[in-house]
């Protein structure tokens, strides 16, 4: 075995990246402060189920999980708007391969566990970090069950302990760091809508359902169970807010103004309401990443992002099929960790800036543009320049969602693009009048082909 790398954290990230690891022949141990989630259940209103799309599935494949979480997987072929007591399905891409796909969170988790044991891994549940020293790389460790702290060296080490990460918020007390957790105002509360009494979904299956309130929204996606996960999110204070919805009366008085289609197929919702928590939601932003040879974030740790654009997860796996890569032609025995970090950092951590923006900005157009007839002119004219010029424009969601374009390019020319589409359609209402061959020259003059993918 090649030296022993501590990872901090086995959730999505820590799990699938001890995969890559243990593959290339290094000695991993996983640490984790909760429970072995394959022998508990996961706290209420904690992210049942996430989107997949084509970045996540990359790397999942290229441990040979593929064939294993496919059968983890819905297809959700768009969103199903749910206004003024009418569904309208606004499909995600160009064709019946552009999809994204709902998975559950703990489901894969647990896969990712039993393969990274599979493959030798070491994992130690109810370890909670208390303090890293950089410097030294070394850590103390609390065992929650006997309450005794313990110290080790471990070089290097690996924090994907999530967005409060301890590792991130120590590196932050470095000369010359930056270190910022934008709170976003609005929460989130989880909730769900159950499987009909035959165990079917009792809406269409293959779409994630959104019905956009401008301020506020409620989105659901679908299980294997034939549930659905049901998220809402809103202000946590103000008039219209979840400091207003304080009573079981307040919250079915507002879901019957507001989603009353929603309220009559969740026949627990007040109850489960005040059951499960209010969540929030925190756009991380650091640098540096790593220090020297000894300590290196990734996924949430480094660059946690709002849910909007459904690439938290999808961003952290492509972070450690990037890292594996970096490690290709390095000895297990004699790594120079500095370079791969380095590297690492310089790889992502634009692109992870960029995802961040591109969330933020997605979380607007679920809650509104979604309702705007502009927008959806916009997003024909996108797919008509794609098909006719499919080396120069791609839409800036699809770049994100169906390619492995980075990050930080699919933003730069969203904006280009997006002045094209205003200016090829004016102050037009159909696309009649669009001269395709003015388009050529504006693309060509001012995107140019699009970079291969990473």
């Amino acid at each position: 075995m090649g030296e022993t790398i501590t990872i901090a954290g086995a959730g999505l990230a820590g799990s699938l990246l001890s995969i890559y690891l243990a593959r290339r022949g290094f000695d991993v141990h996983l640490i984790e402060r909760r429970d072995d989630m394959r022998r508990h259940k996961l706290s209420a209103g904690r992210s049942i189920n996430l989107a997949l799309a084509n970045r996540g599935l990359r790397a999942l494949d290229a441990v040979g999980l593929g064939d294993s979480v496919r059968p983890l997987l819905i297809t959700m072929k768009g969103r199903m708007l749910h206004e003024n007591d009418q569904l309208h399905l606004q499909p995600y891409g160009k064709n019946d391969q552009e999809v994204i796909y709902s998975v559950s969170r703990p489901g894969l988790n647990r896969l990712l566990l039993d393969t990274a044991e599979a493959h030798g891994v070491r994992i130690s549940f109810n370890q909670t970090l208390c303090h890293v020293d950089v410097d030294s790389a070394t850590i103390t460790v609390r065992d929650n069950v006997s309450g005794d702290q313990y110290q080790r060296e471990c070089h290097p080490l690996i924090a994907t302990d999530g967005s409060g990460s301890l590792t991130r918020r120590t590196l932050a007390f470095s000369p010359g760091a930056t270190s910022a957790e934008e709170f976003l105002e609005h929460g989130y509360k989880e909730l769900t809508i159950p499987a009909d009494a035959n165990g079917d979904h009792r809406i269409e299956k293959h779409a994630l359902h959104i019905w956009p309130r401008g301020g506020f929204m409620l989105i659901a996606l679908p299980n294997l169970d034939g549930s659905f996960t049901v998220t809402l999110f809103m202000p946590r204070e103000g008039e219209t807010s979840f400091a207003s919805l304080d009573s079981h009366d307040a919250v079915t008085d507002f879901f019957t103004r507001t989603f009353h289609d929603a309220l009559e197929l969740m026949p627990d919702l007040a109850t489960e309401f005040f059951a499960n928590p209010t969540g929030r939601m925190v756009t991380v932003r650091c640098k540096p990443w790593y220090r020297r040879d000894k300590v290196l974030l990734l996924g949430d740790a480094a660059h946690a992002i709002v849910p909007f654009h459904g690439q938290g997860m999808n961003c952290a796996f492509e972070d450690c099929l990037v890292f594996d890569r970096l490690l290709a032609g390095e000895s297990t025995h004699a790594v120079d960790w500095r370079s791969v970090f380095a590297l690492f950092q310089a790889q992502r951590l634009d692109n992870a800036n960029a995802i961040a923006d591109l969330a933020l900005e997605n979380y607007i157009v679920m809650r509104e543009s979604v309702r705007d007839p502009r927008f959806h002119l916009k997003k024909a004219l996108s797919w008509e320049l794609e098909k006719r010029f499919p080396k120069a424009f791609i839409p800036r969601y699809s770049m994100v969602m169906f390619h492995h374009i980075p990050y930080a390019t699919a933003q730069s020319r969203g904006v280009i693009q997006e002045q094209l589409l205003e200016e090829l359609i004016g102050d037009n209402d159909t696309l009649d009048h669009v001269d395709y061959a003015s388009a050529k020259t504006l693309i060509d003059t001012r995107l140019g082909n699009v970079p291969e993918s990473a």
